[in-house]
């Protein structure tokens, strides 16, 4: 099957499950498509049961500045000067039974998007997926104290409907591409309806952030009708806005460009009426998606 590059190792008890896609990578700003699976992995109690060998999606050697190759290379352990692990990219599928859900945690490939893509839709197929979703996130002129936007596009113009009844709104975009819209733009020829959720977080803001992974996770489990319970990411994700609140504050320019951003989210203006904050933001560095 796809070349052993795709390998089963159970087979979870599912009645045409859907399938939850999350990738590190481009699409996982502030972590939050990679952290938002990890959390419904945990939540759910999800368990283990297929992977994508990586052999052939990734580029590991790559040229450059250690900074730049470091996001590349596998990852390698030594204590003591004793080699303790040798870590490949993983890409591993979990089963919730309970929930009818199939969720995907891996890296985007770099190489044979084709293959990829093709590893992909032969599980759907083997275990009678319909229904595809993918949670990705990037930045945008969204400030910390309000809700991320959601976007969406989808395979099929007949569900937009459905994602409209949770306040998702439909994105204009031309640029470059994704697997997972590689995966959205091939879905319907395979029997398959797929939409891509991507979570607008703000440009400032670097690294994990706990606060959109909540929001998301949330939003998510609504849309999907899981029942979890978040109060722990919750306080977590309160602690992390009032630690960069305190932070911002202290930064008087950084401090009166979040209360625009306020202000704008609030009054419903989007990114393309904002261009003077987007070039006043990547005039400090922060490249804005």
């Amino acid at each position: 099957m796809t070349s052993g590059r795709l390998r089963i190792y159970e087979r979870p008890k599912l009645t045409s499950p859907r399938l939850l896609l999350g990738f590190s990578g481009w699409m996982d700003g502030g972590e939050v498509s990679t952290g938002t699976i990890k959390c419904l992995i945990e939540s759910l109690g999800a368990k283990k049961f297929a992977e994508l060998a990586p052999q052939g999606f990734y580029i590991y050697n790559f040229p450059g500045s250690m900074e730049l190759t470091a996001l590349f290379r596998p990852h390698t352990e030594i204590r003591d000067g004793l080699v303790t692990s040798f870590e490949w990219p993983e890409n591993a599928f979990f089963s919730s039974d309970k929930n009818n859900l199939i969720l995907f945690h891996g890296k985007e490939p770099n190489l044979q998007w084709e293959a990829f893509a093709e590893c992909i839709f032969s599980l759907c197929s083997e275990f009678g997926v319909k229904v595809v979703y993918f949670i990705g996130s990037v930045a945008g002129l969204v400030p910390h104290t309000r809700e991320p936007r959601l976007l969406c596009s989808v395979s099929d113009a007949r569900l937009k409907e459905t994602f409209q009844r949770y306040g998702v709104r439909f994105n204009d975009y031309k640029g470059p591409a994704s697997v997972a819209t590689y995966l959205t733009a091939n879905a319907k020829e395979r029997g398959l309806s797929m939409a891509t959720l991507v979570a607008t977080i703000p440009a400032y803001v670097q690294g994990n952030n706990p606060k959109c992974i909540e929001s998301v996770t949330r939003r998510l489990a609504r849309i999907l009708e899981l029942h979890i319970e978040l109060d722990e990411l919750r306080l977590i994700s309160d602690e992390f806005e009032k630690k960069l609140s305190d932070a911002v504050q202290e930064q008087p320019e950084l401090a009166d460009t979040v209360g625009k951003l306020e202000e704008n989210y609030d009054n419903e203006v989007f990114d393309s009426e904002m261009g003077d904050l987007k070039k006043w933001l990547e005039q400090q560095g922060v490249r804005v998606d």
